[in-house]
């Protein structure tokens, strides 16, 4: 892998699924802030609402797309904006449907993340979306970068989970009070 270009990738939404009508509708929630990391560059890209052609091309360019729950939930929402088909289009590795088949159940990145790494992550989407409707109230800039940071925070925790399974062959998670070891082949 470490010849390829490889892009971690999370979205911020401005809504939450009960504002646009369930899950059926996600291409609703409208996009506040997404972010990417490139193992190339070393660097991470924050991209507003007015951005996402650049983040298309970006995804486009990669030879592998990271994230967690981006085929789901990041993909649908983005689409709205930009290819219908970008899935088809990229190749990606989405950690929680992989997770998913091997359990045969959902994890949260948070599980996953603090088990594995020691950490979790620092707010939730809904703190994302309170930010977002702060700064469209208000006009100040401070919500935004808290969803910037936030979203930029999960993509970190996204990548350093996907490193360490390639590390060691496996990723930990916390389930019902217990450590286990999840066997993978990233």
């Amino acid at each position: 892998m470490a010849d390829k270009k490889i892009v971690y990738f999370d979205l911020e939404t401005q809504r939450s699924i009960s504002d646009v009508g369930g899950y059926a509708n996600k291409a609703k929630l409208c996009i506040s802030v997404a972010v990417t990391y490139s193992n190339v560059t070393g660097e991470y890209v924050i991209y507003g609402e007015n951005d996402l052609d650049a983040l298309t091309d970006q995804l486009l360019r990669a030879d592998l797309v990271v994230g967690w729950n981006h085929l789901g939930f990041d993909y649908p929402v983005l689409q709205a904006y930009v290819l219908p088909n970008i899935e088809e289009q990229t190749l990606n590795l989405d950690m929680m449907l992989d997770v998913k088949e091997r359990m045969g159940r959902f994890l949260k990145l948070d599980n996953v993340s603090s088990a594995s790494l020691g950490t979790g992550k620092t707010a939730d989407g809904l703190d994302a979306i309170r930010w977002w409707q702060e700064h469209k109230k208000t006009g100040h800039f401070e919500p935004l970068r808290k969803i910037a940071e936030y979203c930029a925070y999960d993509v970190k925790v996204t990548r350093l989970v996907h490193e360490y399974g390639m590390t060691h062959g496996h990723i930990k998670y916390t389930d019902l009070g217990h450590t286990t070891d999840l066997p993978l082949d990233w």
